[in-house]
């Protein structure tokens, strides 16, 4: 099984952690560690798909990669 990226940050305007997955629109979650919004978006993940498939919509190839800046 393919795997998606992962994004996660502190968001002050939430005053939560939060997790998504960019290959995958809209599929984010909030924590209130960063372990607990990972946890959650990989809920969400198999949620996404599962709708997905259900509605008979294309799944996404993981493909996002972070940039890394060197310096």
């Amino acid at each position: 099984m393919s795997h998606y990226h992962i994004n996660v940050f502190y968001s002050a305007e939430d005053a939560a952690w939060v997790a998504d997955i960019p290959d995958l629109q809209f599929c984010s979650a909030l924590g209130a560690s960063p372990e607990q919004a990972v946890a959650e978006v990989e809920k969400a993940r198999e949620l996404w798909l599962e709708v997905a498939r259900q509605d008979g919509r294309p799944i996404p190839t993981p493909s996002y990669r972070p940039v890394v800046a060197h310096g």
